[in-house]
Order: C-alpha cells, then structure tokens, then sequence
C-alpha cells in the first residue's frame, strides 16, 4: 500500500437524509461522519435500504442531505449552486455504477470521452485530445480494439471496464463505485477487482459501496451500513 497522505479528501460532519414525514419519515442516514485522507481505499457493506447508494450520492454531489456539512478537498460544498456541484463532480469524482450507465446510442470511445464536455480547456488533464486520451485509458483496461462498438455489444465485463475508463477520463482524485462487481460473474469480478486496486495504487481515493465481501477484502478501511448508521469494522 502506497504511503497515504493526511490530507482529507472528503469530510463528512453530522450528514442525516430524511425522506417523508413524520407519519412516514425513513432516515436514509443517521448523523454519519466521516473523514477519508487522499489515496484511501473504504469498502462499505451493508444490506438493501441500509443507506449504503445514498451516502455514495451525497458524496459525489448528486443529492444534497438533510442536514450536515460535506467538505471535498478542504471545501464545504453545503451550500453551492447546481451549476458549481456539476463543475466539482466533473473535477474530483468520478464514478462507477452498477445500473448500465452507458449510453446506447455512443460508441464505446464516444463514451469514454464524454465527461471531457464538462471541464473547461485549461481543467482538462494532460496534453492529449479527448480521443486519444480515451483510447489510451481503453488500453489500460484491455478494451482499446471494442471502441467503435456500442455498449449493447459488450459482455458485462466489458462493459464494466468501460466505465471505470469514462470514470477515469477527467483524471479525478476520487473515484465512487457502487456495487462495481454485481452483473459479473466471480471471475470477471475478480479481474475488476484486480484493476480497482491498481487504481489505489496509484493514488486514486476509492469509496466502494457493495454486497461482495471480495470486494470489501481489498479495501484499507471497512465499514458497515445498517438502517443509516454507519460504522467502522476494520482498518489495515
């Protein structure tokens, strides 16, 4: 394991969601707090309706929580527009879901290169066109000769490995994945696997939301969700 720095990454202060009244109120979290340094590897387990999807959208600025303050790179984002939460997802997140998130209608590369349309020109990571810089992030995953094909004629493995390049595009410092390995087979799980810890090992800050406890085995910290309490269970 690569030496991990002090500086958080993601803060998380007295962060509760509540959905409905108090007739039918569900607390989807509960008073989570939570600190991850840059370069960090969290699995997070738990059961369907723990909270376990919710925390991963407050984090990456796709809900806002009832209440509590979220930091990213030492920056409350509590109260920022719609516009400035895009920028800030454009530039620090990137994110693996499990839902079949490509579109259908691009091509692999065209994919790929999409979040590339969110950053200005002087924001876009290294000197390469969004084209080249999405095929060579289609070779890292061993998907470089599948980038004229639509996502409708990919494997499931495939498919996977085309969004960890699309969440690699902007070279973001954190990456959020959500039940990663759920379509796969163990074997091609394995191989996602596999590939999200070379991303640590390369610096990269991941957040793993999961049913898999393979999954949860490579991770730094584990932690558990359960009716939106979430709790630490392990650190290396």
């Amino acid at each position: 394991m690569h030496q991990l720095s002090q500086f958080k990454i993601v803060t998380l202060e007295g962060v509760s969601e509540i959905y409905g009244d108090r007739r039918l109120r569900v607390d989807a979290l509960k008073d989570v707090n939570l600190e991850i340094d840059r370069g960090e590897f969290i699995g997070i387990m738990g059961p369907s309706g723990s909270g376990k999807t919710t925390l991963l959208n407050v984090i990456g600025c796709l809900q806002r929580p009832t209440e509590g303050r979220i930091m990213l790179r030492g920056q409350d984002i509590s109260s920022l527009s719609a516009g400035e939460l895009a920028g800030i997802r454009a530039r620090v997140l990137g994110f693996i879901f499990q839902s079949r998130s490509l579109l259908p209608g691009l091509s692999v590369l065209k994919n790929v290169e999409l979040p590339f349309a969110f950053l200005s020109g002087k924001e876009r990571p290294g000197s390469k066109s969004p084209k080249d810089r999405a095929m060579k992030l289609l070779g890292l995953v061993g998907l470089e000769k599948r980038a004229e094909h639509r996502p409708n004629e990919l494997s499931a493995g495939e498919y996977q490995r085309v969004a960890v390049a699309r969440a690699l595009m902007n070279d973001p410092p954190v990456i959020l994945a959500d039940e990663p390995t759920g379509n796969l087979d163990s074997q091609t799980g394995r191989e996602l696997i596999v590939l999200l810890n070379e991303l640590n090992e390369s610096g990269k800050t991941l957040v793993v939301v999961t049913h898999d406890p393979e999954v949860v085995s490579s991770a730094r910290i584990r932690m558990t969700m359960r009716d939106g309490i979430l709790r630490k269970d392990w650190e290396l």
